[in-house]
Formats: C-alpha cells, sequence, structure tokens
C-alpha cells in the first residue's frame, strides 16, 4: 500500500483537466440557459392569465355599468352603446366610461350581435394595441329598440401601458 501512495513515476497529465473543466463549465452554462428559459416562459404565462383575470373583470364591469343598462339591469342599450363607441357623439359619457378603469393598462371594448348586423367599438383613441394583448369575452343581451332584443358578444383587448 505504502508504494502506491508514495509512487513518483506517475505521468502528469494537465490537458485532461481542463478538457474535464471544459466539460462541467458547457453543462452548467446549458443548465442555466434551460432553467432561465423555463422561468421566463413560466413568468410571462403568469401575467397572461393575470390580464386574462383583469380582463374578465372589465367586461363584467362593463356588462353591469348602470350607464349602459336598457329597459332592464341585465340588457345592454344599442343607443347608450352608439353614444360611447366611435366616432363619439357623447364625450361626457365616453369619458365617464374610461375613467372608472385604471389608467395603468389601455384596453378597447367591442360589442358585436351574433348575427353581425350591429358592431359596436369603443376605445380611447386612434392608438392601436401593441405588445401582448389579451382578450376576454362575455354574452350579452342587447337591445335594439324596446321591441327588439339580440344576443352578443363583449369582447375586451387589453394591453399594457409602458410609461
Amino acid at each position: 500500500m505504502c508504494l502506491f501512495i508514495n509512487d513518483e513515476q506517475a505521468i502528469l497529465e494537465p490537458h485532461n483537466d481542463i478538457l474535464a473543466t471544459a466539460l462541467v463549465v458547457i453543462g452548467f452554462v446549458i443548465f442555466a440557459a434551460v432553467m432561465s428559459n423555463a422561468y421566463l416562459t413560466y413568468d410571462e404565462q403568469s401575467h397572461s392569465i393575470e390580464n386574462y383575470e383583469e380582463a374578465s373583470r372589465i367586461a363584467e364591469s362593463i356588462a353591469s355599468w348602470d350607464e349602459l343598462q336598457g329597459t332592464r339591469p341585465d340588457i345592454l342599450s344599442a343607443d347608450t352603446l352608439e353614444d360611447i363607441s366611435y366616432p363619439v357623439s357623447d364625450i361626457d359619457k365616453h369619458d365617464l366610461f374610461f375613467a372608472r378603469f385604471s389608467t395603468n393598462n389601455e384596453f378597447s371594448a367591442e360589442v358585436r350581435t351574433d348575427d353581425g348586423k350591429h358592431h359596436w367599438s369603443i376605445h380611447k383613441s386612434q392608438t392601436e394595441a401593441s405588445g401582448n394583448v389579451i382578450a376576454a369575452s362575455i354574452p350579452v343581451i342587447i337591445e335594439i329598440n324596446p321591441a327588439q332584443y339580440t344576443s352578443g358578444t363583449l369582447t375586451v383587448r387589453l394591453w399594457k401601458r409602458y410609461i
């Protein structure tokens, strides 16, 4: 056993250490890249889910807004939608509509009838959505006139405004 420890005739191979170190470093870099990609994907998906939930809350809030109600509380008035949709005919009502929501989020709302005959688009300005846009839709009933009701969809498109 003593000869094994005290044997000084060994061959020194410094290049093997460099190769082993390089393989370890490459493996660590690949592992770090995979982990960071997984984290970034998770972070993006969690923000998308949060934004979808917020878009859903905005859609529900719009559908239950008293100013948009028709003859019954669960029905949207086509006349009021005309007033606040683009081009805007009632600026005060349009501004009141957007004043109810946070200024950190930009959003637009669209109301369409299922038969495709009517369409209203509600947005603050002419600027288009940019970045990651999340949309949520809910079914609504629209009062075209006091004798005519039709089903439709309220869609909210939400995107973050970066200052």
